[in-house]
């Protein structure tokens, strides 16, 4: 896992070259609405996607986490199918609805049954490289989406500019980004993470959240603001320092939700001896969001060592898919 991390940029420079050989199969037809189907890593490249494309992108874009589809699904629905292993059985079952109802359909994978399916049915088909555990490879198939959503007129193609500048970006400040990340370590270590970000950066404190589930092997959970101050907000009245509040940041958010950090950090103080904030860098909200990806990354990992836990197996989740193939 240490280094599949390391290989993150490698990953997005690799996934520029996958990106600029796509081409659509078909004359570009109209689009209404585009349908992200996917799950876990392989899902959340697609919630992010349509976080940090939000106010260019020319439809509305959902994201779809199970095994069926919402009702406005049609033909002019683009729904990309996104599965590292093209074995998932929600975004199998999903995809075979989606194409039910006409939708123009793209896989995202590196092989299996969703292959078979996209040549079967002639349907696009953006491989890239298998072999490693699907939260290891989001540089790989996160810019894949992006490039699905350009080609077929959502977005510009600006987006790869943010992506090579990201690139530099992370290469340039690997050594002070390990370096914050194990700081972070020693604070968050034997306690239970509770990540929040502002608007927008939702699913990036999602992926940290589902990192620091399967590298780290803990508990945690996460919010975002405005939001959380609307509820959960009220549920901190209970001295627990065995909790940690993360605080993912950046000096573009709005004035309103920086505000809101601010005095939500005094709440915090309150009820715990633990807050941490983690400042993005970058020039673009792409190019802020790669960044706290990594070093969430590097967190998890960091704990997950600390811890003595193998960070790469899952067994759990293995249990629960072969228990499922006998249904």
């Amino acid at each position: 896992m240490k280094e599949l991390i390391k290989d993150f940029t490698n990953q997005i420079a690799h996934a520029i070259v996958i990106g600029n050989s796509y081409s659509r199969s078909e004359k570009r037809r109209k689009i209404s609405n585009v349908l992200i189907s996917g799950l876990g890593g392989s899902g959340i490249g697609g919630t992010i996607a349509a976080e940090v494309v939000a106010s260019e992108a020319r439809t509305p874009i959902t994201t779809n986490n199970g095994y069926f589809i919402p009702g406005f699904v049609d033909d002019e629905t683009l729904f990309l199918a996104c599965s590292y292993s093209g074995n998932t059985e929600e975004t199998v079952s999903a995809t075979e609805l989606a194409h039910e109802k006409g939708a123009k359909i793209v896989v995202i994978s590196s092989g299996g049954k969703l292959k078979e399916m996209a040549e079967a049915h002639h349907w696009d088909f953006i491989e890239i490289p298998g072999g490693q555990p699907p939260r290891a490879s989001f540089g790989l198939s996160f810019p894949e989406v992006l490039y699905a959503l350009h080609e077929h007129g959502i977005i510009s193609k600006t987006f790869e500019k943010e992506l090579e500048a990201a690139i530099n970006l992370l290469d340039n400040n690997e050594t002070a980004i390990q370096q914050e990340a194990k700081e972070v370590t020693e604070k968050l270590f034997g306690k239970v993470p509770v990540i929040y970000a502002a608007d927008g950066f939702g699913g990036v404190a999602t992926r940290f959240r589902q990192q620091i589930n399967e590298n780290s092997k803990m508990l945690c959970w996460h919010h975002v603001i405005p939001e959380m101050n609307h509820n959960e907000l009220v549920g901190w009245r209970t001295k627990d320092d065995d909790l940690a509040v993360v605080l993912f940041r950046n000096e573009t958010d709005f004035k309103n939700i920086q505000a809101r950090m601010d005095i939500n950090k005094k709440t915090f103080a309150e009820y715990t001896d633990t807050t941490v904030e983690i400042w993005s860098k970058g020039e673009s909200d792409l190019q802020r969001a790669l960044y706290l990806i990594h070093i969430g990354d590097w967190i998890s990992f960091f704990l997950g060592e600390k811890k003595g836990v193998d960070i790469t197996e899952v067994k759990v989740i293995d249990h629960l898919k072969s228990e499922l193939a006998k249904l």
